[in-house]
C-alpha cells in the first residue's frame, strides 16, 4: 500500500521532530503556527499546505523536494546543527545556523 502525500509528509514531520527533539509546541512556533493546528496536521485531521511545506523546509534546512521524498530520505538530509543530542529527546534550544 503506498502512502499518499499528505500521510508522507505527516511521517516525515514526525521523523524529523523525534530528530530534532522537538515537541508539537517548537514545531508551531518555528512555523508561525497554533500548537492546536500543529497536531491537526500531524494527526491528518487538516492537510499540510504549500505554505506550510514551504515553512516546514526552512524550518528544518532542507529542500523541499527532500522533504517530499518521505522520512528516510528526509532525515539523512536533517543539518547536523538540528539533531538532538539524544534521539527522541528534548531540544531546548534550537540553533539559528
Amino acid at each position: 500500500m503506498s502512502l499518499n502525500t499528505n500521510d508522507t509528509l505527516r511521517a516525515t514531520v514526525a521523523a524529523l521532530m523525534r530528530l530534532a527533539g522537538e515537541t508539537q509546541h517548537d514545531l508551531a512556533a518555528g512555523m508561525g503556527l497554533g500548537q492546536a493546528a500543529v497536531s491537526k496536521k500531524l494527526a491528518g485531521r487538516i492537510a499540510w499546505s504549500l505554505a506550510d511545506v514551504d515553512a516546514l523546509a526552512a524550518h528544518y534546512g532542507i529542500p523541499v523536494p527532500d522533504l517530499l521524498a518521505g522520512p528516510t530520505h528526509a532525515t539523512a538530509k536533517l543539518p547536523t546543527a538540528r539533531l538532538a543530542q539524544v534521539v527522541g529527546g528534548h531540544q531546548a534550544t534550537i540553533p539559528t545556523s
